[in-house]
């Protein structure tokens, strides 16, 4: 019998003339991995302080379980700014007390990429006051994950950890004995590492059993058996289910709900996006040129980050950019807005040589980090009109102002609020919108997920699958990233953009091999000295150290030829990739006549082994960079 841990009884919340909670009883046993889900604003952090003693119910009763060891992540950390990263982590252990620690060792080199912490300047000894509020957030996990607790309490876990980060957390507490109560919009995150849902709605909490995915299709029969008026979202939660039963990438195993009762509710829903029919428009609006990159390389301040690239983004592309941090994932997307802005006429001054030539006819909107300085006095609907009062979706689909502000939450009575009262996620929500509104034909999304609840994402993620235009996508998210793009590509801090056939499963083996190519002079020396190559940074890959000491340097000529290869099969791909995609379409049109099916099949099974050989070559040439 699992032992009970805390107990909400009837408790209640209010803020001003709101009730956040009301009369909601809840219980957490040992064992319980349960994810927190709800907009924003409907109460998933006033849950979890309630729930965590950091704030007291106004209604009801908490109880914890007597001797309960609690650790808890808040989005604000307690770190004293004087003090160093190592007295706040390991406190005052000696280095051989803690470093002969399995557990630290696995939390220091997850979370900061080595024992030294590569990314701060003083390692260990860094005081904690200048430090980045990202930087502040993994020492305050760190500090939490090094402790043993009954029970562990997130609130946005996630946030500021990139894709690697994030999968080790997901190991990390799948493999702890801890409880875990855990507030996050990162999907994937979700259906790895919980058992059991909590959707926060309107003052009330409805469990749900099993991961995300579950949680997906039981809330969507549930409202269906209900025969609520919400039929959008319904119709978008059946659109997600059918992407996630039909084999999505981001997910790594089958959910666990019945499969009949799931086929039948997603019977006949199409694909998320008519590929084949968003590349016609986008051609239409777009020309045949977007972006064509000629040996060029991208350099910001002293650092050369991208060299000699040559790279083309197509109309209709829609493309996830992954990688280690600081590798010029930002900067690239900024040198070709920077270039876009001037009509191709000026290169960015981020462009160290080469150049990038601009499509005529591209209208970029360009989604930053920052959000941007609105109007404080504004009403949300004021600040949209600004942009424009009516918005082409394309395929003879228009909306008002008003209408799109409705599919982004902003309903009726908060389209009159104050830009000044929105929170943070609002004004996030509120700044995509004014991007779309602009009807732009190209779109530059830099971390859009941030302060986005899942709800408003899958909004998001509906869409763009009927927008017809080029996308670029900068995200940690691993589920919107998937979801949203056709190929990835990766930086993997050497220099080079490389496209990864199998998506992000692919970019974390090629960090893991990274890693270890750095690690193996340091464990054949016996943690030797920085100059066997135990000092390379995390991301200089196979060109660090060890590669350079195993195997002669390739000459520079052979290396760009290589490269160049590389970028034809991947051009090469994506032809045959809108072949294929033609050939479904054909078959879909000739499905009552045989013969011209038989025919289409066998074309399209050439165009497969072709496409494997392409894809072997690609590798082949990947490995030996």
């Amino acid at each position: 019998m699992a032992v009970n841990l805390v107990n909400l009884e009837a408790v209640g919340k209010v803020y001003g003339t709101r009730a956040l909670l009301d009369g909601v009883s809840l219980g957490v046993s040992e064992g319980d991995r349960i994810g927190v889900v709800g907009r924003n604003g409907d109460g998933k952090t006033t849950l979890i302080r309630l729930l965590s003693k950091l704030e007291d119910a106004d209604a009801g009763r908490v109880t914890h379980s007597g001797g309960l060891r609690l650790g808890v992540l808040t989005q604000h950390d307690s770190l004293d700014p004087a003090a160093t990263v190592r007295h706040e982590v390991v406190g005052d252990m000696a280095d051989h007390e803690w470093a002969g620690d399995a557990k630290i060792r696995d939390v220091l080199t997850g979370l900061f990429g080595g024992l030294d912490l590569p990314g701060f300047p003083q390692g260990l000894d860094t005081v904690i006051g200048p430090l980045s509020g990202g930087e502040r957030r993994r020492i305050a996990l760190a500090q939490l994950l090094i402790a043993e607790q009954d029970l562990i309490v997130l609130d946005e876990p996630t946030n500021h950890l990139d894709v690697e980060g994030i999968a080790w957390l997901a190991r990390h507490l799948r493999s702890r004995r801890s409880s875990l109560v855990c507030v996050t919009h990162d999907r994937w995150f979700l259906d790895q590492v919980c058992t059991r849902m909590w959707d926060v709605q309107r003052g009330a909490v409805h469990e749900y059993e099993g991961g995300y995915s579950d949680y997906v299709f039981a809330r969507a029969e549930r409202e269906r058996i209900a025969a609520q008026e919400e039929s959008k979202r319904q119709n978008l939660m059946r659109k997600e289910l059918a992407w996630l039963r039909r084999g999505a990438p981001a997910r790594t195993s089958k959910p666990r709900f019945r499969i009949e009762a799931a086929n039948a509710l997603i019977e006949g829903e199409p694909p998320p996006r008519d590929t084949a029919e968003l590349m016609r428009f986008a051609n239409s609006r777009l020309g045949k040129t977007v972006f064509d990159l000629e040996d060029v390389s991208v350099q910001a301040g002293p650092k050369t980050l991208l060299k000699h690239l040559t790279w083309q983004l197509g109309p209709g592309d829609r493309v996830g950019l992954v990688g280690v941090n600081g590798s010029g994932k930002t900067s690239l997307l900024r040198a070709l807005a920077d270039t876009a802005r001037s009509g191709g006429e000026v290169q960015s001054e981020l462009v160290a040589g080469g150049r990038v030539k601009v499509g005529r006819t591209v209208k970029l909107a360009y989604l930053s980090q920052e959000v941007a300085e609105l109007d404080p006095g504004k009403r949300v609907l004021e600040a949209v009109e600004q942009v424009r009062g009516r918005v082409d979706l394309g395929k003879g689909r228009e909306m008002t102002a008003s209408q799109l502000c409705e599919r982004f939450g902003f309903v009726k009575e908060k389209q009159w609020t104050p830009v000044g009262d929105l929170s943070g996620g609002e004004r996030r929500r509120l700044q995509i919108l004014r991007l779309l509104m602009d009807e732009p034909n190209v779109l530059f999304l830099d971390e859009p997920t941030n302060d986005l609840d899942i709800e408003t994402l899958t909004q998001l993620e509906d869409l763009l699958d009927g927008w017809a235009g080029s996308l670029v996508v900068i995200s940690h998210d691993r589920f919107f990233l998937e979801r949203t793009t056709d190929r990835v590509f990766a930086l993997l801090g050497d220099g080079t953009l490389r496209m990864l056939p199998r998506g992000i499963d692919e970019y974390l083996e090629r960090r893991a091999r990274q890693r270890e190519a750095v690690a193996a002079p340091a464990k054949s020396s016996g943690g030797g000295s920085a100059s066997s190559g135990g000092a390379a940074s995390p991301g200089s890959g196979a060109s660090g150290g060890a590669a350079a000491k195993s195997a002669p340097a390739k000459p520079a000529a052979a290396a760009r030829a290589e490269q160049k290869e590389m970028q034809r099969i991947e051009r090469q791909l994506e032809k045959i990739e809108e072949k294929q995609s033609a050939l479904h379409s054909a078959m879909a049109e000739s499905a009552t006549d045989f013969a011209r099916v038989a025919d289409l099949d066998a074309e399209l099974r050439q165009l497969g082994g072709q496409r494997e050989e392409l894809e072997s070559r690609w590798l082949e040439l990947a490995e030996g960079q």
